[in-house]
């Protein structure tokens, strides 16, 4: 798995953690006393979470993947360790988007990579669990349309409550997650994300449609490298 971070020694990733732990804090009290100076308390409230929001994370992620409850299918498309029958499927988060994605790329590069990470991370699950073909698998994402979702295999199904809320609360982290694949400031349209779910068997019967585009994605991405 290409990974800046995972490929850097423990010193070197604690080195990361430590320096931005302590930007964060220097951000956090600059506000506090802003806020006490200036008397609108909001400022530091906001901050305080906003930050929190962000770097979340970095912190998370790397305690999540050593502990085994998220697993990486490919640098963008990770999972929970499955329950009740059940996998739930996340696309990569601020801290992979940060690590993993080429600056040097374009808005549609970005998209483009982003998307094919995604199906890569996809036919690596579906190999693990082809004799478990009744395993459900659920994801929501801002990214992948509906067109593409049911292509694949996916239908779609309401969202649920709760994780609308997440949403939400983390819009934020997400407003700078959906800028760094669009390279532009880009508010993402919560009112437009999706929740896609299958079986394994569903997803199974569109393996060959799903090896040919991720073979095309990789394939235009590799020769919009080589152009450069």
């Amino acid at each position: 798995m290409n990974h800046r971070f995972y490929n850097k020694n423990k010193k070197e990733q604690n080195r990361i953690l430590i320096v931005l732990a302590i930007c964060s804090l220097i951000m956090i009290l600059s506000s506090v006393i802003i806020s006490i100076y200036s008397g609108i308390y909001i400022i530091g409230i906001l901050t305080f979470a906003i930050t929190l929001s962000v770097i979340a994370p970095f912190f998370d992620m790397p305690s999540l993947k050593k502990s085994g409850k998220m697993i990486y299918y490919s640098s963008l498309f990770i999972t929970e360790k499955p329950k009740d029958g059940l996998i739930k499927i996340h696309g990569g988060t601020l801290f992979d988007y940060y690590f993993v994605i080429d600056k040097k790329m374009n808005g549609k590069q970005r998209t483009n990579f982003i998307i094919q990470k995604y199906l890569d991370g996809l036919l690596h699950l579906m190999e693990e669990y082809k004799n478990d073909k009744k395993m459900k698998i659920r994801g929501t994402s801002y990214i992948i349309n509906k067109k593409t979702a049911e292509k694949i295999g996916f239908e779609i199904v309401e969202t649920d409550i709760l994780q609308k809320i997440i949403l939400i609360c983390n819009y934020c982290n997400i407003l700078i997650s959906n800028s760094i694949a669009k390279k532009k400031l880009s508010f993402p349209k919560l009112n437009k994300t999706k929740t896609f779910e299958a079986n394994v068997s569903q997803l199974l019967k569109r393996k060959e449609y799903i090896e040919s585009l991720n073979k095309s994605l990789k394939s235009t991405i590799a020769n919009n490298v080589y152009k450069k």
